[in-house]
């Protein structure tokens, strides 16, 4: 089963392409300017054009539904639900902390902790066993202060993500290990992805929206003195 992946909830703009579990092509670039709407199209082109299949081959769409980036996601989304409309194929989602994860399974962590920054003290994190990638408590948007995850603080913990910067500014967790640089990705979509298939959680195009967990924020502007 010829799958595509699109992730765009960060600064991250990835598309993979899969053969059931095997990874035929990954297109992404991390920007710091938010790249989905100019790139997401070209990088599901390359991808087709990597591994050498044509668009109307595609069987499935799978999404990274959040949380992150209010545009990002509202981009990914959109397009997914393009492509699943104009090929008549089911549309998957995947909570995109889990795709940061996957890479750090089985390394030897307790728990691995996503971090999303989601300004100032505030990030989207969730808590993981880092050996089967259980979720240990639900997705939430979360204000850092010192006191936060202390009750991990004799556990070796990895925290992982943008937010995991001041993460490390503020924590009292000596033990820990921060890798700030990493993003949720397409390719790490695909264990999920096949997992949801083989149990039909497929999403009602019609009412699916991503996972923003809270409300967008806009930035209202002055108005100009007459």
């Amino acid at each position: 089963m010829k799958i595509l992946y699109l992730e765009t909830s960060s600064k991250n703009c990835s598309v993979a392409i899969s053969d059931n579990e095997k990874l035929l092509c990954l297109c992404e670039e991390v920007s710091e300017n938010y790249k989905q709407s100019e790139s997401l199209h070209t990088y599901v082109e390359w991808a087709l054009e990597g591994a050498g299949i044509p668009l109307k081959d595609i069987e499935a769409v799978s999404l990274g539904k959040g949380p992150g980036s209010y545009t990002g996601l509202r981009i990914g989304a959109a397009s997914a639900k393009g492509f699943c409309y104009g090929l008549r194929v089911p549309l998957i989602a995947v909570n995109s902390l889990e795709s940061m994860i996957e890479p750090f399974l089985g390394d030897n962590y307790d728990f691995i902790i996503p971090l999303i920054d989601a300004r100032r003290m505030e990030v989207y994190t969730a808590v993981y066993d880092g050996k089967t990638g259980e979720e240990l408590s639900k997705t939430e948007a979360k204000i850092l202060d010192e006191t936060s995850f202390e009750e991990f603080k004799d556990k070796k913990i990895l925290f992982i993500g943008d937010g995991a910067k001041k993460a490390k500014e503020i924590l009292n967790l000596p033990d820990a290990v921060f890798k700030e640089d990493v993003y949720p990705s397409a390719q790490y979509l695909i264990r999920k992805t096949l997992e949801k298939i083989q149990n039909k959680e497929f999403e009602d195009m019609a009412y699916f929206e991503p996972f923003y967990l809270k409300d967008f924020h806009g930035v209202k502007k002055k108005k100009s003195e007459e």
